[in-house]
């Protein structure tokens, strides 16, 4: 987790960073006069909790979705890291190649061997031109589905943890068949005898989330969206333009709660005052005490009638009218 010194602020965040620059001085200032400005100190910590309180009450469909990529905020691994035991990362699609973006593996989650599959963005620079910024190849799918049957055979739940702009859209993930690839884990997601837990923790953007996104579960964290396109991208299909992205936000009615209203998701996960780059540990304990009860109620449940649950969940998604 990030020190208060090198922390990032989005604009709306601007008070938090004027309240923690005022304790850094205080801090300083009692350091060097030997006077006791523990109660002042309190008081201002105090503030920035009641701040992000505040913040995180009034955001708008926008600013969630800027919460959802801050910098700061934990990404795959480092939930995988604070919530499980004992993980063991697998690689390769047998096929192509391992692709960085998607990661996975066996671990322990509270004595429960699970696999756990999720887009993985960078942490800087380097990392992100290695890990593609989180936008899987059709081999991240391949891979992806390659260890979800691997959990089948071993009669292992799946937890998906989904944070990408988007499926790579480049030439070549074309030709080596990213739609195919996609569509393929959709169909035999469905079809899974095991238990599958979805959870949006990022972005959960287009057929780059519903690639590893067809659960008997599918659950978003507080701060996060998941929509069929970007605000940017259908701000500047429609108005021809990024200006419109705080419009097209509120219109494309993307995050948790309306996803909720819409019966597109079956939960939704709190996170920490502030959003979840603000305390890791708590971000994951949350997470990690959702998915919990949500696996035992799943395992309860045969493997026949998961399946044609699942199947009929999706079947009924959507309003129609017939006439």
């Amino acid at each position: 987790m990030p020190t208060d010194a090198n922390r990032q602020f989005l604009d709306f965040e601007k008070p938090l960073k004027d309240l923690i620059e005022e304790i850094s001085s205080m801090k300083s200032r009692q350091e060097k006069t030997k006077l006791d400005l523990s109660d002042a100190i309190g008081k201002l910590e105090q503030a920035i909790t009641e701040k992000k309180r505040e913040i995180t009450r009034n955001l708008t469909d926008w600013q969630r979705v800027q919460l959802s990529r801050h910098p700061d905020r934990p990404y795959t691994l480092k939930h995988i890291s604070k919530m499980t035991d004992h993980f063991i990362e697998l690689f390769g699609d047998r096929n192509v190649k391992d692709d960085k973006a998607m990661v996975g593996g066996f671990a322990s989650l509270d004595g429960e061997t699970v696999m756990i599959i999720g887009q993985q963005k960078g942490i800087n620079t380097k990392t992100r031109q290695m890990r593609n910024f989180g936008m899987p190849n059709p081999e991240g799918y391949r891979k992806a589905l390659r260890l979800m049957k691997l959990a089948e055979k071993f009669d292992k739940p799946i937890i998906t943890l989904i944070d990408t702009p988007g499926a790579y859209p480049g030439l070549e993930a074309e030709e080596r068949g990213q739609g195919e690839a996609i569509a393929r884990n959709i169909y035999e997601m469905m079809r899974l005898k095991v238990p599958v837990i979805c959870v949006i923790i990022g972005e959960g953007a287009s057929g780059g989330a519903l690639g590893i996104g067809a659960g008997d579960k599918v659950l978003m964290m507080e701060n996060t969206w998941y929509s069929v396109i970007s605000p940017e991208s259908c701000s500047s299909i429609l108005w021809r333009s990024w200006d419109k992205k705080e419009v097209a936000a509120e219109q494309l009615r993307l995050t948790p709660d309306k996803m909720l209203g819409f019966g597109l998701i079956d939960g939704i996960i709190p996170e920490p005052d502030g959003g979840a780059h603000w305390d890791y540990d708590d971000a994951a304990q949350k997470l990690k005490n959702y998915l919990i009860p949500v696996i035992k109620e799943l395992k309860q449940v045969s493997a026949e009638k998961r399946i044609n649950d699942r199947i009929e969940k999706y079947g009924k998604m959507g309003f129609w009218e017939e006439v």
